[in-house]
């Protein structure tokens, strides 16, 4: 008897948690604008020979998880991994950070914004070698509930900064120091709440 009742309790503690659809998952598009002030002119130049930017396309799989919820406002945590490719060139990010949401309209849009850090992993076009450094970014954006359990992410916009492989930080010659390279992001898609 006391068991059928501990079953009953625990059915009703997982509704409640469905109910409050604080968890998502998103497999969305991705596009980031990479920069240097400097050229690299040597054989490790990720953005390419002689160039100072380079836009790179890939996609952005991650879920968040709003566990603090206060009113109109949650906070919990976002994890994220993008994979990016342009000119033969390879990013790769793996974030993890802290998430605030919140509900301030009568209409169904939920503006965000999140400070996350982590590694990203960067390979040059006309090379074999990977270089992993310390990586992070600031995202905000607008999702749209199009229906119980699914948003659309209306647009998502990210900066942040990363130190990208280069003939410098390889170590293959060259006096010239490239600085960390700022990242604007754009994303856009579904978000699948549970």
């Amino acid at each position: 008897m006391k068991l059928r009742h501990l079953a009953a309790l625990v059915a009703l503690a997982m509704t409640t948690v469905a109910a409050h659809a604080q968890i998502g998952v998103y497999l969305n598009p991705i596009a980031i604008r990479v920069s240097n002030s400097v050229k690299d002119t040597g054989p490790f130049a990720f953005l390419g020979q002689n160039s100072t930017s380079q836009v790179f396309y890939g996609y952005n799989f991650g879920g968040y998880d709003d566990f603090y919820h206060s009113g109109k406002i949650s906070a919990g945590f976002d994890v994220r991994f993008a994979d990016l490719h342009a000119n033969n060139a390879m990013l790769k990010d793996f974030l993890i950070g802290a998430r605030v949401s919140g509900n301030p309209f009568n209409r169904p849009l939920k503006p965000y914004v999140q400070l996350s850090a982590g590694v990203g992993i960067t390979k040059a076009p006309d090379s074999t070698v990977h270089v992993r450094k310390p990586d992070y970014a600031i995202y905000g954006g607008l999702d749209y509930a199009i229906a119980h359990h699914v948003d659309f992410r209306i647009i998502e916009l990210g900066y942040g900064s990363l130190t990208t492989v280069s003939s410098a930080t390889v170590g293959a010659g060259g006096n010239i120091a490239i600085p960390s390279s700022p990242q604007l992001s754009f994303s856009s898609g579904l978000v699948f709440r549970f």
